[in-house]
C-alpha cells in the first residue's frame, strides 16, 4: 500500500502574481512579523556557518580533525557547508540548467504538473492546510524520487526526457553523498554504522526545486517560513547568485552565503531522533529579492517507510535515556505534511 503523506491546498502560481509587476503585496503573503526578523539579522556579528571537506574526511591523515569538525558543527550548528564533495560537476549543472529550464516553461506547460488533490508532489506550494494561513512567496516543484513505487507517473514520466535524465542521475549521486555523510556522522557519534544504514539505505528521498520570483515588497514575506526539515538530512544546491537563506543561532537569524561548487547540509528532525538529541535539527528560512529570482533545489534523505524510528539503540544508556518516541516513520512522514509548517512543533510531538 502506498502511504499518503499529505496534500496541500492549492493556491495561486506567485510566478505569475510576479508578472503583474505588483505595487504592493496582496495581503494573504503579509507576514506581520516578517520585519522583525530581519532586523534580528541585521543585528547579528555570529560567525559564518562551518566548512567541512570532504576530500579531508577521505584522507587517513586529515580524517580525525575533520571528524571533530563535523562533529562540532552538527552539535553547534545543524548546518554546514561541504566542499569537494565529489557529485559530478557534469550532473549538478546539467540539473541546475533543467530546473531553470521547467520555471520558464509558460504557465500552461507547468500547470500539467499540479498537485492533485489530497497529494503533496507536482507544482504548487506545500503545507498549505487552511484558507486563511498566510501564504510564502514561491513556488515548487516537489516530486519523491525513492523509493519507486511513491514516484507518479504523471510527474516524472510525463516531464521532458532531458530532464527525467537530469533527476535520475542527480538523485543517484545525492544518494551516495547523503549515504556517506550519514555513515560519518555515526562514526563521529561512536553509533553503528548498521543502524544508519538500516534507517536510511533504502529511506525516502525526494527533491523540492524552488522558485522566489522578484517581489515588490520583500521585507514583509517569506520565501520559506521559519522551519526546520523533517528529513535525515537535506542537501541545499543554489542555483543562482541570489541569497536568501538564513539560518536561527542563539536567537539570531544568519544569513548563508553559499560557497562555490559546494553544498549546504542540515540535519532534519529524524536525524535529531535518531541521534538522541545530539545532532539537531535548526530553524532556518528563505528570504526574497526585489529585483532578481532566486532558485534552489532541496535534496531530502528520510527514514525507510516501512521501518520504525527512534533513538539508536546504540546511544541509549542509563546516562543518556531516550529523548522521544519510537513511531512508525510513515506515520511520522504524514503527521509531518499534513501540518502548517511552523518552527519545531511537530518534533516537539515526539518528545517523551
Amino acid at each position: 500500500m502506498e502511504p499518503k503523506l499529505g496534500g496541500s491546498l492549492p493556491v495561486p502560481i506567485v510566478q505569475e502574481l510576479g508578472k503583474e509587476k505588483l505595487a504592493t503585496v496582496p495581503p494573504r503573503y503579509v507576514r506581520p512579523d516578517q520585519h522583525q526578523q530581519m532586523i534580528l539579522s541585521s543585528l547579528s556579528s555570529l560567525p559564518p556557518i562551518p566548512v567541512i571537506d570532504m576530500q579531508k574526511l577521505s584522507d587517513k591523515y586529515s580524517l580525525d580533525s575533520e571528524l571533530q569538525a563535523l562533529h562540532n558543527a552538527c552539535q553547534e550548528w545543524g548546518f554546514f557547508q561541504l566542499i569537494n564533495h565529489g557529485v559530478d560537476a557534469a550532473v549538478v549543472e546539467k540539473m541546475k540548467l533543467q530546473v531553470q529550464e521547467f520555471f520558464n516553461l509558460p504557465i500552461e506547460e507547468k500547470r500539467k504538473f499540479r498537485q492533485e488533490e489530497g497529494d503533496l508532489q507536482g507544482y504548487g506550494q506545500a503545507f498549505v492546510v487552511s484558507e486563511e494561513q498566510k501564504l510564502d512567496w514561491a513556488d515548487l516543484f516537489y516530486i519523491v524520487t525513492s523509493p519507486t513505487y511513491l514516484r507518479k507517473p504523471h510527474l516524472i514520466l510525463k516531464l521532458p526526457s532531458t530532464f527525467r535524465d537530469a533527476i535520475e542521475e542527480y538523485a543517484s549521486e545525492l544518494k551516495i553523498l547523503a549515504m556517506k555523510i550519514l555513515k560519518l556522522m555515526a562514526k563521529a557519534l561512536d553509533m553503528k554504522v548498521e543502524e544508519m544504514e538500516t534507517l536510511f539505505a533504502e529511506g525516502m528521498q525526494s527533491m523540492r526545486m524552488n522558485y522566489y520570483p522578484p517581489c515588490p515588497q520583500p521585507e514583509l514575506v517569506t520565501g520559506l517560513y521559519p522551519h526546520t526539515d523533517a528529513a535525515g538530512i537535506t542537501i541545499l544546491l543554489q542555483l543562482n547568485e541570489v541569497d536568501a537563506l538564513q539560518i536561527k543561532k542563539d536567537g539570531f537569524w544568519i544569513p548563508v552565503a553559499p560557497l562555490p561548487n559546494a553544498f549546504i547540509i542540515n540535519i532534519g528532525d529524524i536525524l535529531e531522533i535518531v541521534t538522541n538529541g545530539a545532532y539537531r535539527s535548526i530553524e532556518h528560512m528563505a528570504t526574497v529579492n526585489k529585483e532578481k529570482e532566486r532558485l534552489s533545489i532541496a535534496t531530502f534523505l528520510s527514514a525507510n517507510l516501512d521501518g520504525d524510528m527512534g533513538p539508536a539503540q546504540s546511544l541509549i544508556t542509563p546516562h543518556t535515556p531516550a529523548k522521544f518516541k519510537r513511531i512508525r516513520a510513515a506515520e511520522y512522514s504524514k503527521g509531518y505534511f499534513s501540518r502548517e509548517l511552523v518552527g519545531k512543533s511537530y518534533l516537539d510531538t515526539m518528545r517523551i
